[in-house]
């Protein structure tokens, strides 16, 4: 492989843990730049290798979160053994859906949070002590854990940024803290999809295993920066990432009729 395509998928390692690391959503840079650097690899390939360098980063900018933050752990812990099943779950019927059927229906819920987020400026600012209940409890932890984890296996792109917007709306915790327990979280939906990618052979492990050192670079100073500058940080880093990915699903599904 050529230094410069190394190059280039390194630094997009990176940023992918710097964006996954406060908003979620680092999948949208890094693997577009594999699917560009091995246009005639099998995707599930590059899937595998993606999963395996986002769990090293995720897992690194969870821990710098935990030291900092007081969790909700109440939901992270049931959420996260749910998320392993469902996400592994998801993974192992990836290629019998088609991601084309669920391009649309995706995309109007990234509208639908980008409104939220927009619209509501107070969302996520400040933790409000009104909304945690036993019955919002348990919603969270069938939303992240069940659902989102399986849909982070299914296809993957904003997981992160599902995990924190659902954590804000039905727990009340502020954009930092969401964060912080949206990664062990979604470590755990990495793991879960990981395992089973490992188990078909869809891992180019060396590759991968490079990826993943850049990967926790970025995490960890995407985490720093969470911490230090706050919920107003996050709130702006969201709502980039959620246009991003209305952009890139748009692209992908009305990009031939430009």
């Amino acid at each position: 492989m050529e230094p410069e395509i190394i190059a280039v998928l390194l630094t997009a390692a990176a940023a992918a843990g710097w964006v996954d690391a406060v908003v979620g959503g680092g999948g949208l840079l890094l693997l577009p730049a594999l699917l560009v650097a091995f246009p005639h690899a099998p995707v599930a390939n590059l899937l595998g290798t993606n999963k395996l360098a986002a769990v090293f980063g995720t897992a690194s900018a969870a821990v710098t979160y935990s030291r900092g933050l007081k969790l909700e752990r109440r939901v992270v812990g049931p959420a996260a053994g749910l998320a392993l099943l469902g996400a592994g779950s998801g993974a192992a019927l990836a290629g019998m859906v088609s991601s084309d059927a669920l391009r649309p229906i995706i995309m109007v819920v990234l509208l639908v949070v980008a409104a939220v987020v927009l619209f509501r400026p107070t969302l996520g600012v400040a933790a409000d002590p009104t909304l945690p209940s036993t019955r919002r409890m348990v919603a969270a932890v069938l939303v992240t854990g069940v659902g989102i984890g399986f849909y982070d296996g299914l296809i993957g792109p904003g997981t992160g940024t599902f995990l924190i917007i659902a954590l804000t709306t039905i727990t009340g915790l502020d954009f930092v803290s969401a964060s912080a327990s949206a990664k062990i979280v979604n470590t755990a939906t990495n793991l879960g999809a990981l395992v089973v990618f490992a188990l078909n052979g869809h891992i180019l492990w060396l590759l991968g295993l490079g990826l993943a050192v850049c990967n926790i670079i970025g995490a960890q100073i995407g985490a720093r920066m969470a911490l230090r500058r706050g919920a107003g940080f996050v709130r702006i880093v969201l709502l980039v990432v959620v246009v991003g990915l209305i952009a890139k699903l748009g692209w992908e599904e009305f990009g031939h009729l430009v």
